[in-house]
């Protein structure tokens, strides 16, 4: 149903195919047709933001029966049909994938709350639920009562005052009402409403609150997780529980935002599939999950949207009349179209992706070429740049310490770089010429526009020394290694902070490490004040928050107007843990040469990465001993082979089969 925000309708329609496979073997077909009739259930209203309300006295269980009364069903409508337009998804589809049980339950007591500019009385059998984790998905329970009695259920992410924290859902009521028919025990949980959430309010809820307490304490209440179905491919784990943790975090919002498409967050008044998160976060995905059926779905809308608009939106499918629309083109997001199946490709050596989304890919880096000036420094258009930074204020995330500009011209490099290697790949010799000698020339008008010919950059930040590095502007080496040490300078007079938003985190850690800076990027990996990846750690986060700061010291949510505790973005530092602290990366696409090449810090004693390749399970699990002695030990699955490189500079080249190193 449409949510109202985005234009609704009083229409509603259905394209139903039913195949039944008879006892003798043959199948019967049964389409919609003018035969068909429609009445009304027990669902009186459900909305992917709101919720959903349903009176079980309205349920009709034998309406197929024999001989069942027809009243209150009435004949439907054949309007025209697009069938033809349908073809077969390539992703799974969204289903239950775990059930959590509460891991505590207070009963409140009855007050006034102000929700929303609204005043609410509470009831006196109001209980408060943590289910322990932040998830998307819905509750299900299992409840006795007088007919007529209604239980209603709340959610919301975290704690605000002890209270649950709604103002983060904006207009998203989040609510779901249960009436009950009376019978004895019923079930019930909604049937399309999905929220994100940890806590749930439950009032209304038969009987004594003590009793309602034990009920739900006893399992009478469970958290059903929902997501694309998806193949677990990867882990990692360290010495440092915070550090898995972290880990953790970033698998759980992948989880939680990959529900049919990468939306950007589970529970507010959006949930759009807006192209930069995921830009950020692919290599991680593609490491966490087997999500190429779902990405290369969305990637498919992605194309048929940029068709439409003449350039790659903000988020795909684009809303009509929704944020920023009509798009216009952007780095960072539009980067997506290159980025997005590129990483799919190096971790799983899909051609047939990367010929799906050629002309895609081209068409961004072309059009970004015509709006580009002469010198290809893309200077013009509207930049949400290192979106996010945490130095940008609470209500202006694109106020960055970065230029924006200097951000696009690197992320236009970036691309028309990827873009040459993909025509490689697919055999066009010429368009990988062009593009290559584009994204050369790129780097020249990077350089002279934004560096001083010796490797410091105009924006003196940790994201344009990172980008520079990770995309490869610097020019040539000794202009690296001035880029590498600026940025661990940078590092160092931060205290340690992270200073870097949506554009420059993903590379940041990365940047260092590449440099020989991997003590600065350890720093920023355990520190543990705000802005860090452990702050949020600290502060109980099981997600990844969409700011460093979504929740402040004092425990109080960030007043920005749009704060969320379930993005992934920021997220993407999972990809360094993986390949430079577990030390697993595919050196060739879909790891038929596997990089080993662990760098130990941070006061780690061990750390492990494992992954699921095409060619089976691939392993580097290395621990110190008492002694500073390094015991690495690798998995090699048949088909391909290892690169490992040990630190003092040893390197040997293995096959498939289990291997026992030390250094």
């Amino acid at each position: 149903m449409p949510h109202r925000h985005l234009g609704a309708s009083d229409d509603v329609a259905a394209l139903i195919q039913l195949e039944v496979t008879l006892a003798d073997g043959t199948r019967q077909v049964i389409a919609t047709d003018s035969s068909w009739k429609a009445g009304v259930g027990e669902i009186l209203f459900t909305d992917l933001y709101d919720g959903e309300k349903a009176d079980a006295r309205l349920a009709t269980p034998g309406w197929s029966a024999p001989g069942f009364e027809e009243s209150g069903w009435w004949p439907i409508a054949v309007g025209a049909s697009d069938a033809e337009r349908l073809v077969m998804p390539s992703d799974a589809p969204v289903r239950a994938t775990e059930v959590l049980r509460p891991v505590e339950v207070t009963v409140m007591e009855r007050r006034t709350a102000d929700l929303n500019g609204k005043v609410i009385e509470i009831s006196p059998e109001r209980l408060l639920v943590d289910f322990g984790q932040n998830i998307s998905g819905r509750v299900r329970m299992q409840v006795s009562g007088a007919a007529g009695q209604s239980v209603t259920i709340r959610h919301a992410e975290v704690l605000d005052g002890g209270e649950l924290g709604m103002r983060t859902l904006r207009e998203a009521e989040a609510t779901d009402v249960y009436t009950l028919r009376g019978d004895g025990l019923e079930e019930w949980e909604p049937a399309f409403a999905i929220h994100g959430f940890r806590y749930v309010d439950v009032t209304g809820w038969p009987g004594r609150a003590d009793e309602a307490k034990a009920a739900i304490e006893n399992g009478a209440l469970v958290a059903v997780v929902l997501h694309t179905q998806m193949e677990r491919l990867g882990a990692f784990a360290a010495s440092d529980e915070r550090v898995t943790r972290l880990h953790e975090n970033s698998r759980w919002s992948m989880r939680d935002n990959f529900v049919s498409i990468p939306t950007d967050c589970p529970q507010r008044d959006e949930r759009l599939g807006w192209t930069g998160d995921i830009q950020a976060f692919a290599p991680t995905a593609a490491f966490h999950y087997s999500c190429t059926g779902l990405l290369s779905s969305w990637l498919t809308d992605l194309a048929v949207e940029q068709k439409a608009h003449g350039t790659v939106p903000w988020y795909v499918p684009v809303i009509p009349g929704g944020f920023w629309t009509p798009p216009t083109p952007a780095a960072v997001w539009g980067d997506a179209a290159t980025v997005v199946p590129w990483e799919l490709y190096r971790a799983t050596a899909d051609t047939g992706l990367l010929r799906q989304q050629y002309d895609s890919a081209k068409g961004w880096v072309d059009l970004v070429d015509s709006l580009a000036g002469e010198d290809h420094v893309w200077d013009c258009s509207m930049q949400l740049g290192d979106w996010l930074d945490p130095s940008a204020p609470p209500e202006a995330p694109m106020q960055a310490m970065t230029d924006p500009h200097l951000v696009a011209t690197a992320f236009f490099a970036h691309s028309a770089r990827i873009v040459s290697q993909w025509a490689q790949v697919l055999d066009k010799p010429q368009e990988a010429a062009h593009y290559g000698q584009l994204a050369d020339a790129i780097g020249e008008g990077f350089r002279a526009r934004y560096t001083d010919g010796v490797g410091h950059l105009s924006s003196d930040t940790q994201t344009a020394y990172a980008l520079t590095i990770a995309f490869d502007l610097a020019g040539d080496e000794e202009r690296r290694a001035v880029a590498g040490k600026r940025l661990a300078e940078l590092v160092e007079a931060s205290g340690g902070n992270v200073a870097t938003g949506f554009a420059g985190t993903p590379a940041l850690t990365a940047a260092l490490s590449a440099t020989g800076h991997a003590e600065q990027a350890y720093r920023l990996l355990m520190e543990t004040s705000c802005p860090s990846w452990l702050y949020a750690v600290t502060m109980d986060a099981t997600t990844t928050w969409e700011r460093w700061d979504s929740m402040l010291p004092d425990g109080s949510i960030n007043p920005g107007g749009m704060t969320s505790f379930n993005h992934y973005a920021l997220g993407a530092v999972a990809a360094w843990l993986e390949q430079v602290v577990g030390g697993l990366t595919p050196a060739e696409p879909g790891y038929r040469v596997i990089e080993v090449a662990p760098q130990p810090g941070g006061g780690l004693s061990w750390a492990e990465s494992v992954h699921r390749t095409p060619f089976g399970w691939a392993a580097s699990s290395w621990r110190t001993d008492d002694d500073g002695t390094l015991s690495l030990d690798v998995v090699v699955p048949v088909g391909a082979t290892a690169r490992v490189s040990l630190p003092g500079g040893k390197s040997v080249r293995l096959g498939h089969g289990r291997h026992h190193l030390s250094a």
